[in-house]
Order: structure tokens, then C-alpha cells, then sequence
């Protein structure tokens, strides 16, 4: 009997999952009783804001609310991202033409790049990235021409090399600030120069904002979507997950361009029924409600931050603080950065009991660093900075050694 091949086009295309490697060494370490710190996956640990969680239950006890929801979103839950728009950022969005609920920002942007992406078309993203931002292309069939993720000229630079030298050429640039994994955030003005470029080569933009919440100083991060003539060419995801601790809800938003949001539109309608209707509710009354819960989680963040950030410079790991994100883009410490991002995080675990995400996750050019979640209680990152300070002072190459044997 002869098997169908398993041999799939997609999966094939589909590197195997790095985090996979951290996450079953964790899990063997746990079972074997240690009590590893999970600094890792950027899962928020604090409880959704009590009216939220109020409103959830009252629309539940309400009759018909078990059926089929809309697949772009109810209509009041796109009026309430759209008068976030308003407030935040002074843009003026159509609920009906220019915003849709998706099911997390993760499953809009892939449904999105699958709408708008033909077979070899290339997509531009930054590296290292969020990996459904290069992945979400591959999986839609098509091809990404990786371009360094920095903020200065060298960004600028690589952007029209790739326009200028790729072929076909890119239709569409995704961006990401304040940006996962490495917590730089941009100005208006770095906006501004990206919608010139891509209006003048046809270029679709996306951006993701998803942590836009997120940040520490006293400006807050812009939109894309607040430059003029922005709304031609862009489209920006949002997400309830990070700003209201909402990640398990899958709630998230697309708005700007009506062409785009449109054919998001199109694509969902046949692939799902949007999220369930009471939770659509719930997300509303978040957006619409008292915003004392987002500034609370600011400043959870923010001590969270600092706990580590100054507990790792006494430890001698001079990391860089973060200005937004609920991420520390660590630099690996000069004694293991020969070996890469994957070993150290695998001996962090083992000799440190932290686990945190290695950068090569999310693109080569990622594997000189580790992304720290602040995903933990302070005393508890205490305990992870005071594990980390011991293992720093152990010897590197035996480390290693020990390592490298333990896997072989």
C-alpha cells in the first residue's frame, strides 16, 4: 500500500521551531522538579482589569449570544477602535471601510499577506523580526529579502537596495515599533520617511503596534497611520493582547487603507466567524472604559524593567534598558558569544534555572542576543538576577564543555 506524501510544500518551507529546543528542556528540568523562572514567551501574568471580566459575564447571561459573531467584528468594537484612533493619535478612521477585528493580530497578519500575496511575490521585513512577520510570507507562498532592523541611515539604505536590486519587485514592507523582539521604538519622522518611499515605489506598508501601549518615557510611541497621505499604502494591526493582559482572548484590530482592510475582510469571511460575540463585547467596554488599567500596566512594566535591568548591571551584563515593550533585547555576555544565542540560553537554563528566548528565533541576524520577558513578579525576577550573577561567574568553557556533552 502506497502512503500519500507527507513531503507538504509549506511545511517544507518552514525551518524547525527554535524555541521548541528551550521550551522541551524546560519542560524536562520542571518535571524533574526544578523551579525554572520562565522568562521566555512574552505571556502576560497579570489579570485582565475587573470591568472587563464584569462585562464578559453580564453578555454572557444575555440569550442569542451563543451563535455565529461577524467575521469583520461588531459594529461597536469597530467604532471603539476607531475612536482610539481618534484619541490617541488624531486620525480619523471609517468603522466600516477602514477597520476589522481579527483573531489576534498574529491571525490577521497572516490571513492579510495571504489575500494580497501571489506565488514568489517578496515581502520586506526587518531581521530579526516576530517570526509571523517573515513566516506568515513563506506561508502565504511568498519569498522575504531579510533587511537589518535598525532605526538609522543602514535601514534606509537597505530599503532602496532591496527595491532597487530585488526582482520582482518587493510589494509590501512589514515594520514593527515599539518592535518585538528588540523594544526600539521610532519617532514620527522615521514614519514620514518610510510612507515617502513606499508611495513613491507603489509599496504596500504594514505595521504592527502591537506593544504601542507599552512604553516608559513620557512621549508616547506614534502611529504610521498619522502621516499624511499614510492611509494610500498603509495598514496598521493592533492588539488587546499586551495593552489590557487580554493575550488568551484573541482580540485584535487592522485599520488605514481601505483597499487592504477590504481584502482582509474578504479572506476572513470565509475562513472564519470572528471572535465569540460576548468576548467582542468585553473588548469594547475595555476600549471604552476607564484606561487606569493600561497606565497600571505601565508602570507594573516599568518596575519590572528596572528590577532587572539594574540587577543584571551589578550581575556585569550590561544590557540596554528598553524604552517600550515588555522586552530586554540582551546582547550576549562577550564569554558566550562565540557559541551563539541557542547554547547560551540552553546553559542559562541549566546552570541558572532561567529560560529565556534566544535571539536566533527570530532571524540570524538576532542570534548575538536573548530576549527577556518581564513576565514575572519582582521577587521573582530578583531570584532569576541573583541565579544569573552565579552562573556569570562560572567558568565559560567548562560551561560549554559541560553543555555540549550533556547533548550529544
Amino acid at each position: 500500500m502506497t502512503q500519500p506524501s507527507s513531503d507538504f510544500y509549506r511545511i517544507k518551507r518552514l525551518p524547525p521551531y527554535v524555541f521548541a529546543v528551550v521550551n522541551e528542556q524546560k519542560a524536562r528540568d520542571r518535571a524533574a522538579g526544578l523551579d525554572i523562572i520562565d522568562l521566555g514567551m512574552g505571556n502576560p501574568d497579570s489579570p485582565v482589569a475587573p470591568h472587563i471580566v464584569d462585562k464578559l459575564r453580564e453578555t454572557l447571561s444575555q440569550p442569542k449570544v451563543d451563535g455565529y459573531s461577524v467575521s469583520r467584528g461588531i459594529k461597536g468594537l469597530r467604532r471603539a477602535q476607531a475612536g482610539y484612533y481618534q484619541r490617541r493619535f488624531g486620525v480619523e478612521l471609517c468603522p466600516d471601510k477602514e477597520v476589522i477585528v481579527t483573531i489576534g493580530s498574529k491571525e490577521g497578519l497572516a490571513n492579510l499577506l495571504s489575500a494580497i500575496t501571489a506565488p514568489g511575490d517578496v515581502i520586506m521585513v526587518p531581521n530579526p523580526s516576530y517570526p509571523i512577520h517573515p513566516y506568515g510570507s513563506i506561508i502565504a507562498g511568498g519569498s522575504v529579502w531579510h533587511i537589518p532592523n535598525t532605526t538609522g541611515p543602514e535601514f534606509f539604505e537597505q530599503l532602496h537596495r532591496a527595491i532597487k536590486h530585488c526582482k520582482p519587485k518587493p510589494i509590501a514592507l512589514i515594520i514593527n515599533y515599539p518592535c518585538n523582539p528588540t523594544a526600539e521604538v521610532v519617532d514620527l519622522a522615521f514614519y514620514e520617511q518610510v510612507v515617502d518611499i513606499c508611495t513613491m515605489h507603489g509599496i504596500w506598508l504594514i505595521s504592527d503596534i502591537a506593544y504601542g501601549e507599552i512604553y516608559f518615557g513620557d512621549t508616547p510611541p506614534p502611529s504610521v497611520l498619522q502621516v499624511k497621505g499614510a492611509k494610500d499604502i498603509a495598514i496598521e494591526f493592533t492588539t488587546m493582547s499586551k495593552t489590557y493582559s487580554m493575550a488568551g482572548w484573541r482580540v485584535g484590530f487592522a485599520a488605514g487603507n481601505p483597499h487592504l482592510v477590504g481584502a482582509l475582510t474578504r479572506i476572513k469571511s470565509y475562513l472564519d466567524y470572528g471572535a465569540f460575540t460576548p468576548i467582542q463585547v468585553a473588548a469594547t467596554a475595555a476600549i471604552n472604559g476607564s484606561q487606569q488599567c493600561v497606565e497600571d500596566l505601565r508602570t507594573l512594566y516599568r518596575e519590572r524593567r528596572d528590577v532587572l535591568v539594574d540587577g543584571l548591571h551589578q550581575a556585569g551584563w550590561k544590557v540596554q534598558s528598553p524604552e517600550a515593550s515588555m522586552f530586554v533585547w540582551a546582547e550576549l555576555p562577550e564569554a558566550y558569544r562565540k557559541v551563539g544565542s541557542l547554547a547560551f540560553a540552553q546553559a542559562l537554563i541549566q546552570h541558572a534555572q532561567v529560560a529565556v528566548a534566544p535571539g536566533i528565533g527570530f532571524g540570524e541576524y538576532g542570534d548575538s542576543h536573548v530576549r527577556i520577558a518581564l513576565v514575572e513578579n519582582k521577587q521573582r525576577l530578583r531570584q532569576a538576577v541573583r541565579n544569573i550573577k552565579q552562573f556569570l561567574a562560572m567558568d565559560s568553557e567548562e560551561v560549554l564543555h559541560g553543555l555540549a556533552a550533556k547533548l550529544s
